[in-house]
């Protein structure tokens, strides 16, 4: 057991508890459904739906108890300091899980697509153009022209209408924080609810942006390299934006019931960072994938 100093654990350890096993149940389904039904398998989006609600609903739990034992008073510096880690070496993660895909970007126009347009392929490939992007068949991975053509999708507008969505979020999340810290909680509802707005609308703006691609643009995942990276970049960066919503969202909920103080309020900082965070892969992004 915990040492106790006063009436709030040295260290509060929480009693042994089913979510994680419940968590890898739901998961397991998730990726069976997912990996199925990309390959064609009916059944597989069945059992996607299934593991997604159930990891959900395992979530919604196990949140809520981790709320109540906050609220409760259970935490103390040293779980704060814990907490504060964790988070810090969860957006390190997802540093390096953007940094592989823009990796991948520059390897395949700095390296695979000039060397299959130098000599040693020329006999294989003799009208093949080694060129970044590719907007016709034989152009840029698709030396046997079965890409269809497509268009490449430019800065303007959508995408420079997202940039200013994010940027503007993360402003008014900051005069939310500085707000809470203030004592100010009516203004921090008030900037919080402006940035689930702002995260909302950005949504919607990219699903535009994909029906534009597809109806307009012939932009595919399957179009070569250029689409395959596009989508894959912008498509795990409109996941993280969804989450870190969500994140924005619930934490403005929990202010509305009265939770945080001016001094303990990490459940805000970490949402904070978060979103921080996916402000700045999207600068990232609107420069290396929409205007090189």
């Amino acid at each position: 057991m915990s040492a106790t100093s006063g009436s709030q654990p040295y260290y509060y350890v929480p009693h042994p508890s089913r979510h994680p096993a419940f968590a890898a149940f739901g998961l397991f389904f998730v990726i069976l459904g997912a990996a199925n039904w990309i390959n064609g398998n009916g059944w597989g989006k069945w059992s996607l739906a299934f593991g997604l609600l159930w990891l959900f609903g395992v979530l919604f739990q196990w949140f809520r108890d981790a709320i109540r034992e906050s609220e409760g008073g259970q935490y103390g510096r040293k779980v704060d300091y814990s907490f504060r880690w964790s988070m810090s070496w969860f957006i390190f993660s997802e540093v390096m899980f953007f940094g592989a895909f823009f990796t991948a970007l520059w390897w395949m126009r700095s390296h695979s697509v000039p060397s299959l347009g130098g000599l040693d392929n020329a006999l294989l490939w003799p009208d093949f153009k080694a060129v970044w992007p590719s907007t016709s068949p034989g152009a840029t991975a698709s030396p046997a022209g079965i890409i269809e053509p497509f268009q490449t999708m430019g800065p303007f507008w959508l995408p420079t209408i997202n940039t200013a969505l994010l940027l503007t979020s993360g402003v008014t999340i900051t005069i939310a924080h500085h707000a809470l810290r203030e004592g100010k909680r009516a203004q921090t509802i008030l900037f919080m609810w402006m940035t689930v707005l702002l995260g909302l609308v950005f949504l919607f703006v990219q699903g535009y942006e994909y029906f534009h691609a597809y109806t307009d643009l012939n932009l595919k995942l399957s179009s070569g390299a250029y689409g395959s990276t596009f989508f894959m970049l912008t498509g795990f960066h409109g996941f993280h934006v969804l989450v870190g919503m969500l994140m924005l969202l619930f934490i403005t909920l929990r202010l509305m019931a009265g939770h945080f103080t001016a001094d303990r309020h990490f459940g805000f900082e970490g949402a904070a960072w978060y979103w921080h965070f996916v402000d700045v892969v999207w600068l990232g992004l609107y420069v290396l994938v929409y205007w090189l």
